[in-house]
């Protein structure tokens, strides 16, 4: 199953780089190394699935992969939160990479709603 529209794609890839710099800031400038891991490990494996699920060999296993994505970029947000909330990131970094994970999650899930109604028509 291949996405026609590379929109998505493009999207998560443009996510991964912002997450990808902001670890990298946290670690560098913070001296924060654990939450920073994990919001890199979450942030880049939603464009990683999604990769996957291009790939996919059938319908079941395309949904799947998406599933993980959307878990993944659920998963983002919190590290996003936490990480406001103990003042390792501002509050205009937050809102920011927040709206593009949130962004991510409502297409994906649009996506993952469209693709199992059509698995039982």
């Amino acid at each position: 199953m291949v996405f026609k529209d590379k929109i998505l794609y493009a999207k998560a890839f443009d996510f991964a780089v912002r997450i990808t710099r902001t670890a990298r800031a946290l670690m560098v400038e913070r001296r924060e190394f654990v939450l920073s891991k994990q919001i890199l490990r979450s942030g880049t494996s939603i464009g990683a699935n999604i990769a996957e699920a291009n790939g996919g060999i059938s319908q079941a296993d395309f949904s799947s992969k998406l599933s993980i994505a959307y878990k993944e970029s659920l998963e983002t947000k919190y590290w996003l939160d936490l990480l406001k909330e103990t003042d390792l990131l501002s509050v205009e970094d937050h809102a920011a990479l927040h709206a593009h994970a949130d962004e991510l999650s409502k297409i994906l899930y649009a996506i993952i709603r469209t693709t199992r109604l059509s698995d039982t028509a």
